[in-house]
């Protein structure tokens, strides 16, 4: 990542441990690709380095550091796997959601083992039923990534409105390992790793405390804030968690730069010259190269001045969080190009599934259905405040 900021020296010590694992993360690609799961020695070793302890609160075992840190991990570790890389952005962004919980759901999860790991699948599809005490829930979900290494889930529904005046709005209820079941069915062409299969409920009991209205940031709404008072932990939900699935892109288009300029300086064509000789080839390098320095900058002036406005507690207003979130949509979107070009300049030897660029660029056109990473959508959202039209997204 570009340097504007001086790493602390735990984060320097992360980022090597991140850096050390990309052999093994591209030995085992492709297992993950073929067993539709994250090997589950890549999860130890994350374990092992305390990388899903990053934005965890300090008070369960966790380093509670700054959120470019983990991005930066992030984008390291896709350098040799995009899957593992995927799975970590969203599985270790849900230590940080936990930490705005009340803190009886904190102690349910991390009592009595501070490294249990969760899930998610944000799509408001639950059936909610109001009950004394909380809800009952049932529905199916799809897309949850790294589903199989989690003993606790976070769902996306509707909560309904209350007699309190609270409206109607999404809400993200959170469910242990007992409540709910896996239908393995994650066959695709890209991401094959993150084995984001469907998670099935069937009429679970959540109580209040274990519901969070997701896009709310009132200290009300996350009370786990009173006691997790890093700044952290108000940011808002939808600016940290966008970045958890588009941030593995920078990384995956720095892997496929370097497979790309190795194999460029060796490869000659059928008509006898080297890959690198190829003026487009030297040009298509050199733009991805420039791209992402410019992606990377602007990752890091946007949490730069999200953490700055959550030490004064500030909210930032809607243009800038539409503009954030637009912007780390494009990133998927303009990673994706970057490595087809890539791709084409490796001509016909380059389409063979065992070429680690071939694999990147079904990963990258995978990434880009996420409806996070919806750039059309978000582009217009952002143009139609930007022409005076109220906010017409929700969930930003």
């Amino acid at each position: 990542m570009v340097a504007t900021r001086e790493r602390t020296k735990k984060e320097i010590e992360l980022l090597e441990a991140a850096r050390k694992m990309i052999p093994a993360l591209r030995a085992r690609a492709e297992q993950a690709d073929r067993e539709l799961k994250i090997p589950d020695e890549t999860i130890a070793d994350m374990q092992e380095a305390g990388f899903f302890q990053v934005m965890q609160p300090k008070r369960f075992g966790g380093l509670e550091l700054d959120p470019r840190a983990f991005y930066e991990i992030q984008m390291t570790l896709a350098e040799g796997c995009m899957s593992t890389a995927w799975v970590y952005g969203v599985m270790g962004v849900h230590p940080w959601q936990l930490a705005r919980y009340p803190l009886e759901a904190q102690v349910e999860v991390w009592g009595s083992d501070q490294k249990t790991l969760i899930g998610s699948t944000y799509m408001p599809v639950a059936k909610v039923t109001v009950v004394e005490g909380g809800y009952r829930i049932s529905g199916r979900w799809g897309f949850s990534s790294g589903s199989e290494h989690c003993k606790w889930t976070l769902l996306g529904g509707i909560i309904p409105a209350d007699a309190n005046g609270e409206g109607s709005e999404h809400g993200t209820f959170l469910l242990p390992r007992s409540d709910y079941s896996i239908e393995r069915n994650w066959d695709v062409l890209g991401l094959r790793g993150t084995g984001s299969h469907d998670i099935v409920v069937d009429d679970a009991f959540v109580p209040h405390h274990r519901v969070q209205r997701t896009n709310n940031t009132s200290m009300e709404a996350t009370p786990g804030r009173a006691i997790n008072t890093s700044p952290l932990y108000a940011i808002p939900f939808a600016q940290v968690f966008s970045r958890a699935v588009s941030s593995s892109c920078m990384g995956a288009l720095q892997g496929a730069i370097n497979e790309f300029s190795a194999n460029a300086a060796k490869h000659i064509g059928k008509h006898g010259a080297k890959t690198a000789e190829d003026p487009v080839a030297q040009d298509v390098v050199a733009d991805a190269v420039l791209t992402l320095d410019q992606l990377k900058l602007v990752l890091e002036r946007n949490f730069a001045h999200l953490w700055d406005m959550a030490e004064r507690n500030q909210f930032p207003d809607v243009e800038t969080r539409l503009l954030y979130r637009y912007q780390s949509a494009y990133v998927t979107n303009i990673c994706a190009e970057k490595v087809n070009q890539l791709l084409r300049c490796m001509a016909a030897s380059g389409l063979y599934n065992s070429n680690p660029v071939a694999r990147t660029f079904r990963d990258l056109h995978q990434a880009r259905g996420h409806i996070s990473n919806n750039v059309a959508a978000y582009g217009r959202a952002f143009g139609t405040v930007q022409l005076g039209m109220p906010n017409p997204d929700p969930y930003v």
